[in-house]
């Protein structure tokens, strides 16, 4: 891996800072400078992304805003319902086999369609929509469960879950289903964290894979 890298635990306290100026409303001159043009011209020629953040499509929730990071910074993958299908893992893998990104984000986040899609075809399998189909097929195993469970007498709770619930089977999914992204895990060169994003508040909650000496979430 590049040498310039942080480590998972440095990039996870980057976001985490990133993020706590997003939800104040300041943004970093780091983060406005890599717009302007010299920046930009200089991106052109190479890239040296900290973190990859495999998140949702929802135009809601773009985490170059949420982290507040620059060009460059982040490399994003969004679909919705931020599944990992065979696409996602392979872009996935390519950036960290050859950028040496030593940080995985799964980031779901609050009252997701594609998750509420998901619920909505457990109790209703007709009513799915066609578009939809290839999207729910991937949450629903993660889902059946949790909606046989006593939460689904409340359906903010179980949204809640059910959001959680995805994010920690997408997690899974990633630290066993890829070879170079489990060998790295088990080395400890990478982390695979998973976290869920507030609409209403703007914070990320990182829950899911966060090593005990990661510190404090930053206020």
């Amino acid at each position: 891996m590049p040498n310039s890298q942080p480590t998972g635990i440095q990039a996870l306290e980057r976001l985490r800072a990133g993020n706590a100026r997003f939800v104040q409303g300041v943004l970093s001159l780091d983060s406005l400078l890599s717009h302007a043009r010299p920046s930009r011209e200089q991106q052109a020629r190479a890239q040296l992304p900290f973190a990859v953040v495999l998140g949702c499509s929802d135009s809601r929730a773009p985490a170059e805003f949420i982290f507040d990071q620059g060009l460059g910074d982040l490399f994003v993958i969004r679909v919705a319902g931020n599944i990992a299908a065979p696409s996602q893992i392979g872009s996935i893998e390519f950036a960290v086999a050859r950028f040496g990104v030593p940080l995985v984000v799964v980031m779901g986040h609050s009252n997701c369609g594609a998750v509420q899609a998901t619920l909505e075809h457990l109790s209703r399998p007709s009513a799915t929509t066609p578009g939809l189909r290839s999207i729910v097929d991937r949450i629903r195993p993660a889902l059946a469960d949790l909606v046989d469970s006593c939460v689904h007498d409340d359906p903010e709770a179980l949204m809640h879950a059910a959001v959680r619930t995805n994010v920690r089977a997408t997690v899974n999914q990633l630290a066993h289903s890829s070879a170079l992204l489990e060998s790295l895990s088990l080395a400890g060169q990478l982390l695979i964290v998973g976290a869920e994003y507030s609409l209403d508040t703007g914070a990320v909650d990182f829950f899911e894979g966060v090593p005990a000496d990661a510190g404090a979430p930053i206020e």
